[in-house]
């Protein structure tokens, strides 16, 4: 005579246990681990195909009307940028290169550096500068000059590297490249500026003081970006 305890173990051999564990294992191999997978592939993509509607600002199909307009209101961005400014030492803390960083991401090479010639135009006129000086005085007295005709090459190189690498991977190493212009050009304005004996001193006060900082501001405008980007996929 069968054991009917052991006849239903035999029929139905899976426990609540294991099919839970079963269940835990499905959702896990269809669900968490492609969706891991493919933000990790989202972040350490160099180049993406697939178009967003946001690269229509650095077509060169855009409308003029479109290219004024992102090309004026990064210029007033990095305008406003300057204005948040904090005196640690000689080179102060601002805002201004999120708006540089972002110009050459959004407006692309060309109108990334008009934006920010535009900025310099701007401030030949209006106290936009970091600090209370402006005019043509200030690209003789000023010690931060050197960072303000980098803003437009620091535009240009991250514009034209993001062309190839507009990836999240890629848009930092867009504005790395970018960065290492802007802190080159000022670095070497400050050193000769402030009569500094040696270049370690210019190097430490004019860029590895604020290495961290700028490396966060890169970080946070290429993740912007490429957020915007994949929001905007079509």
């Amino acid at each position: 005579m069968d054991d009917p305890d052991h006849s239903e173990t035999a029929e139905h051999p899976l426990s609540y246990d294991t099919l839970g564990g079963l269940e835990l294992e499905s959702i896990t191999h269809h669900f968490i681990l492609p969706a891991t997978s493919f933000k990790m592939e989202s972040i350490l993509t160099l180049h993406s195909r697939k178009p967003a509607r946001i690269d229509t600002l650095r077509s060169a199909d855009a409308s003029v009307a479109l290219q004024v307009a992102g090309i004026v209101g990064f210029a007033l961005l990095t305008a406003m940028g300057s204005q948040v400014r904090i005196y640690v030492w000689e080179i102060p803390f601002t805002l201004q290169t999120l708006a540089v960083y972002g110009s050459g991401l959004y407006l692309g090479a060309r109108n990334g550096l008009l934006s920010q010639l535009l900025y310099l135009s701007i401030g030949l006129f209006l106290p936009v500068y970091a600090g209370s000086e402006y005019g043509a005085t200030f690209f003789v007295t000023g010690l931060t000059a050197g960072y303000i005709l980098g803003f437009p090459v620091a535009a240009f190189v991250s514009g034209l590297v993001s062309s190839r690498w507009n990836g999240t991977t890629g848009s930092v190493l867009s504005l790395v490249a970018g960065s290492i212009v802007l802190f080159s050009i000022g670095v070497t304005w400050f050193h000769y500026g402030a009569g500094h004996a040696t270049w370690f001193e210019s190097v430490d006060k004019g860029w590895l003081r604020f290495a961290g900082i700028d490396l966060a501001k890169i970080l946070f405008i290429a993740l912007v970006y490429s957020g915007s980007r994949r929001i905007t996929t079509r």
